[in-house]
């Protein structure tokens, strides 16, 4: 006997905001009828934490806020027990999507060290001499346009554009100088670039946007790139594991980069692996930028900005 399980939701993006009820349907497919002792569906949503292996044992409090932490937990009962006819049998369902108390419903996020997931899991439990039934389906969860998941953070200050400029002597204000190989002098090449960024405050629906200017360099530029990077801190008021790691990387100029032409800066943010910036308690999800020059002589330097992302 073959039977077939599936959750099959009505929005095709399987997007939903907090609040709306998830709907759709329990499709089972069977070639013949068969028995089964209950029917339930259950909604989860849950923070899973991960401590970078090199912070394990460094603070043995980490192993206590490790733990997932749970959002939501919802289970219906569909049916007691009975008998399910040959063929597909379609049973519609609707759950409101509401946290549990003292809980707050995050965005969907897939990162390293965090991971927030909802999904709907559906079981089918039957006689001691076949196997239950199981299926889930993962749905996504997005915050209303203009709520703001980061109140600490000062939103008005980040809207202005944001000029920059990046050269020998603001290295030690701004950038940062990272020697690949040894060059044939210690210091870094003799460069000016200019730089605007439309605003650090970022609407995660819309691009990030800037433009770059290399007025001098008096060495050949091998690249520049824009590198999206993600800060994910775990932890409690013990102490905090931070790691900085990367997203996405677009080269933005290739090989020697002609002078005083403006180079534009457009890059989208992906979905699932970013969200609104995120501070609580037990973790913090924040994102920086990264504008990276690497010269033909193995110097690299980079200029870093760190930004707010916010659902507009």
């Amino acid at each position: 006997m073959s039977i077939n399980l599936d959750i099959r939701l009505k929005r095709a993006d399987k997007v939903y905001c907090e609040g709306e009820n998830v709907s759709g349907v329990i499709v089972i497919s069977s070639n013949s009828d068969f028995k089964h002792e209950g029917i339930t569906l259950t909604m989860d949503g849950c923070v899973n934490l991960q401590v970078s292996s090199k912070n394990v044992g460094i603070i043995e409090a980490f192993y206590n806020s490790v733990k997932p932490i749970q959002l939501l937990n919802v289970t219906c009962e569909v049916s007691n027990s009975g008998r399910l006819p040959s063929g597909t049998t379609e049973i519609p369902f609707e759950i409101p999507l509401k946290p549990k108390s003292n809980r707050v419903l995050y965005e969907t996020y897939h990162g390293v060290y965090v991971n927030i997931g909802y999904s709907l899991r559906c079981d089918i439990k039957r006689s001691f001499l076949s196997k239950d039934l199981q299926k889930s389906q993962q749905f996504l969860v997005q915050y209303r346009p203009g709520f703001n998941a980061c109140p600490q953070s000062p939103l008005k200050d980040k809207r202005a554009p944001v000029n920059f400029t990046l050269s020998p002597s603001t290295l030690a204000s701004g950038g940062v100088v990272r020697y690949i190989k040894q060059a044939l002098f210690k210091g870094a090449p003799d460069f000016l670039l200019n730089g605007q960024l439309d605003t650090v405050c970022c609407n995660i629906t819309k691009p990030f946007r800037g433009k770059l200017v290399l007025v001098k360099c008096v060495v050949p530029v091998r690249s520049i790139e824009l590198q999206l990077v993600r800060v994910e801190t775990c932890g409690c008021a013990e102490g905090y594991a931070k790691e900085a790691t990367e997203i996405q990387n677009i080269q933005i100029g290739d090989g020697d980069v002609p002078q005083n032409i403006p180079i534009p800066i457009y890059m989208v943010f992906p979905r699932l692996f970013t969200c609104p910036t995120l501070i609580t308690t037990n973790f913090k999800l924040e994102f920086e930028i990264n504008i990276v020059m690497i010269f033909q002589n193995d110097h690299l330097i980079t200029n870093n900005f760190p930004i707010v992302l916010v659902r507009e």
